[in-house]
């Protein structure tokens, strides 16, 4: 089978180079020149009408088609950029209010303040005042009662010293006069 198959392709190969030697290349051969002429010429109309009215019109739509989205898309970016630079405008203004608000809210806070401490400062001034008026007030009636626990004090002493020096008990009035200051000192 292999050398069946190997002979039939040498006589097709003999055959093709016996074709090729009396022909020729048909494209090569002067006397087919003005038919192909014809039809190339009848193909290039052809081709010319096709592409001039069905292929270049749709290319020229496509390009046409792209500069007006590529000049959409321009303008809807100037647009946005427009809409984005008033946006932080915007933010930046609203940032500024809301800071100085903020700082006027914290000023009014530490004015209330300030002030809620001075008038509970002077409440507790006014309270401790008073407190140690009253401490002044008791510690000058204690030191009254004590000066004249002190005299009653120096007269029972005297007396007792006398008693026991002289041995006569004198009596309280009596002491009392003696001790009791003169007008003049």
């Amino acid at each position: 089978m292999f050398a069946g198959m190997t002979l039939l392709l040498a006589v097709t190969a003999e055959a093709a180079e016996e074709a090729a030697k009396s022909e020729g290349l048909p494209q090569l051969n002067p006397d087919h020149f003005t038919p192909q002429l014809f039809w190339l010429a009848v193909t290039f109309l052809i081709l010319l009408f096709v592409m001039q009215k069905i292929a270049l019109p749709r290319v020229g739509e496509v390009i046409e088609e792209r500069r007006d989205r590529i000049k959409r898309d321009i303008d809807a970016a100037t647009r946005l950029k427009i809409d984005t630079d008033r946006a932080l405008a915007d933010y930046e203004k609203a940032l500024a209010d809301a800071r100085s608000n903020a700082s006027g809210i914290a000023k009014e806070t530490r004015d209330s303040l300030a002030a809620e401490t001075d008038a509970e400062r002077h409440r507790v001034d006014a309270q401790i005042a008073a407190k140690l008026q009253g401490a002044d007030a008791r510690i000058a009636q204690t030191k009254s009662k004590a000066v004249t626990a002190i005299g009653d004090i120096a007269a029972d002493t005297a007396r007792a010293v006398v008693a026991k020096l002289i041995g006569q008990d004198i009596s309280p009035d009596e002491v009392k006069k003696v001790l009791r200051p003169a007008p003049g000192e």
